[in-house]
């Protein structure tokens, strides 16, 4: 039975979803794959920092990071919030203007398709363990943003969740599979501004709901540890533990998964004026700052809101993701207006999914059609066909992730980890490499591919188990293991051709 604000909130998202569909219609008359996959190299220094962030803050930001904080306290949401931001920093920093200059220069339109070109790989090995990579990483990383919406109908509206999730799926190919690259890249400018207001408004209302900030700090300490970062606990623990230096080694080595997340790297890739990134850089490690510290506060204000009773206590971290849509559904039954405001808060989260998920979709499209069908297999496609099988791709990979999360009792941030790592030790090291050692060649890039996606698993389900210091997050290994590989297997084969190293040098050279 919806009531007066339940039908407001449903409003509010309506509004918005016809939105990100309309901007996706505008965008539509892609005359060419380049335009469909990089927006043609246009975007300007806003809409790149700010799509850019939008695209890598998925679910986690709204519901993974606030959720984590609240059942754990705040050493692994906090250490993982700092190695976040610097991460993204030094990405900006380091790789976002060379792999712009370099890309642009070889006519490299996909992560995968800029490692073949960048090694002269005419095996074909690298493209296609990338091409291979993007797709088995992004169904589990988008599966976890549809999980996310479907998780959020079902709690704030009692909707089927299977059916919440495909209808949410649904409008995210729509608009991708339509306007590409300038599409998404649009719709994440808006949607990182909704994903503010959203945080804003959870800040300030949870706080008013817990008495005041000093309850929330009284409240907090009452639970043992929950306010250090040296300590492992959570709202049911009688006593911390010891949340180790190895833990939170491992836990900052979330920023070294920047380095190898396609979907950001081709927002690099887009940038129209490489001379501006100074600006994108500011802006973009601004508002990530600000905003994973504000999810991470959040999550700690959840625990007095719970105390006071104004949220259930939650028995899993699962459940406690769902703490932003039960303070949606608190706040609209304040009244029309606070309704309102509550599907604006809903529709953060759904823009926290969407604007990750169609950047997902679109480089798993380009794995498929520009790396694997045009470059490995040979066949020759005309622009039509190329963003005919791209688009139909998107859905297909849409339609994995679909199936992929269909368990609603999945913890959104450990499906993220896990994917962030697969893509962070796979391309995060043969990235940096390739764009700043001229030694660096194709055999060695592709054994450190191989090295780092299989370290991944292993370390994860082989290795982590054992228990002690060597259950720490998989990134970690996996990413200091490929380095390794890349450097001794490259140093132990011939030397790249001189073709190779004057292009590695004139990059970035101006005539």
């Amino acid at each position: 039975m919806f009531t007066t604000s339940t039908i407001c909130i449903l409003i509010s998202v309506v509004v918005y979803l016809l939105g990100m569909l309309a901007i996706g219609i505008v965008y539509s008359k892609n005359s060419n794959s380049e335009d469909f996959y990089l927006g043609g190299r246009k975007l300007g220094p806003i809409v790149t920092a700010m799509s850019t962030e939008a695209s890598d803050m998925s679910a986690y930001l709204l519901m993974g990071v606030p959720g984590l904080a609240f059942f754990c306290g705040v050493a692994e949401a906090g250490w993982t919030a700092i190695g976040l931001a610097v991460g993204t920093y030094l990405n900006w920093l380091i790789v976002a203007k060379r792999l712009r200059q370099y890309s642009a220069k070889i006519n490299a339109i996909t992560v995968p398709d800029f490692l073949a070109q960048r090694f002269r790989d005419n095996t074909k090995l690298i493209e296609t363990i990338g091409a291979i990579v993007v797709i088995v990483f992004f169904v589990p990383y988008t599966a976890s943003g549809f999980a996310a919406c479907g998780k959020l109908f079902n709690s704030l509206f009692g909707f089927d969740y299977m059916t919440s999730m495909i209808i949410s799926a649904a409008v995210i190919v729509a608009y991708c599979a339509t306007g590409g690259f300038m599409a998404a890249s649009v719709t994440s400018l808006i949607q990182s501004i909704v994903m503010t207001l959203a945080l804003i408004v959870v800040l300030i209302f949870g706080i008013n709901v817990s008495g005041g900030w000093d309850a929330v700090i009284a409240n907090a300490r009452e639970i043992p540890g929950y306010l250090s970062f040296t300590s492992s606990t959570n709202i049911y623990a009688a006593s911390a533990g010891k949340y180790s230096t190895f833990m939170i080694a491992s836990t900052l080595a979330w920023g070294l998964g920047y380095f190898g997340m396609p979907h950001i790297l081709l927002h690099f890739m887009a940038i129209g004026d490489e001379n501006k990134l100074k600006i994108s850089r500011r802006v973009g490690s601004i508002w990530v700052v600000i905003s994973l510290s504000v999810a991470v506060v959040i999550g700690v204000i959840g625990y007095s809101m719970a105390k006071a009773g104004a949220l259930a206590m939650p028995a899993t971290e699962a459940e406690a993701e769902n703490m932003i849509v039960n303070v949606s559904a608190l706040l609209s039954s304040y009244g029309i207006l606070p309704a309102i405001v509550a599907g604006l808060i809903i529709a953060g989260i759904l823009a926290a999914t969407m604007s990750t998920a169609d950047a997902q979709l679109l480089a798993a499209a380009s794995g498929v059609t520009h790396n694997i069908l045009t470059n490995v297999f040979g066949i020759k496609l005309s622009d039509k066909k190329t963003m005919t099988i791209a688009r139909l791709t998107v859905v297909f990979v849409a339609v994995l992730g679909v199936i992929f999360a269909s368990d609603p009792n999945s913890s959104i941030f450990r499906v993220v980890s896990f994917a962030w790592a697969g893509f962070g030790a796979t391309f995060g090291p043969v990235m940096l490499l390739g764009l700043f050692w001229k030694r660096c060649n194709k055999w060695g890039a592709m054994s450190g591919m191989l090295a780092g996606g299989l370290m991944v698993f292993v370390w994860k389900y082989l290795i982590a188990p054992l228990g002690g210091v060597l259950a720490i997050y998989e990134l970690l290994p996996a990413f200091i293991i490929s380095s390794i590989v890349i450097v001794v297997v490259s140093l132990l084969t011939p030397a790249p051709g001189k073709e190779i190293t004057d292009e590695f040098e004139s990059v970035g050279v101006t005539a």
